[in-house]
């Protein structure tokens, strides 16, 4: 049974902790979008926008700001030298949730049952995972991240949404800064269009 243990929202940015760069070639996210972009209009001039909280955490709001930035500028936009100036407002978010696997929660425990684990599914005693009959080297999980960004365009003269995406994978580690910008460049992958939701897109990463 996977049981939240610790949840670390990071909808104000509080990616600290996230140094490093990723061990995978490639970010595989789900990712969804939603659009209302006008016909016919390109994307232009942008100023981060920041809600009460997020400005509360103005250093690490930033942190993810940059984090955005190159995905936004793929999608066509520019940041605006002045607030007022710009086109549209952006706005970004991420999260982070972690689950620690408890073999005590589980009423299977002492009578074997399917179990989770990086390594898919099986059966087994407790939390070790093989398949049935399995008596080989097993495998012990006791943390796993889920990850999500989100991003939402404001026309900034009407206060309209006309563009709202999220992208979300998980894994065994927190993640990185590179991993966290390459959700930000998937889900803004394919602006303005939008597609199955959700839908696997896959980023790869530059050479460490």
């Amino acid at each position: 049974m996977w049981k939240p243990a610790l949840t670390t929202t990071l909808l104000a940015g509080a990616l600290l902790g996230l140094g490093g760069c990723a061990a995978l070639n490639a970010v595989d996210s789900n990712v969804s979008t939603y659009s209302q972009w006008p016909a016919g209009r390109s994307a232009s001039t942008y100023a981060f926008e920041r809600l009460p909280s997020q400005q509360a955490r103005a250093m690490e709001q930033e942190k993810l700001e940059s984090m955005a930035r190159h995905s936004l500028q793929v999608a066509g936009f520019s940041e605006a030298g002045e607030a007022k100036a710009a086109d549209f407002t952006v706005q970004v978010g991420a999260r982070i949730n972690r689950y620690d696997v408890s073999p005590y929660d589980d009423p299977l425990w002492w009578h074997g049952g399917l179990y989770r684990s990086r390594y898919g599914y099986g059966y087994g005693r407790g939390p070790f995972w093989g398949p049935p009959g399995y008596f080989g080297p097993r495998y012990y999980d006791t943390t796993y991240y889920d990850r999500e960004v989100a991003v939402l365009i404001r026309d900034r003269q009407s206060g309209q949404v006309v563009y709202e995406a999220r992208a979300a994978n998980d894994g065994t580690t927190m993640g990185s800064d590179g991993l966290i910008a390459a959700m930000f460049d998937a889900a803004l992958k394919d602006f303005p269009q939008t597609g199955i939701n959700p839908r696997r897109v896959t980023i790869q990463l530059p050479p460490s």
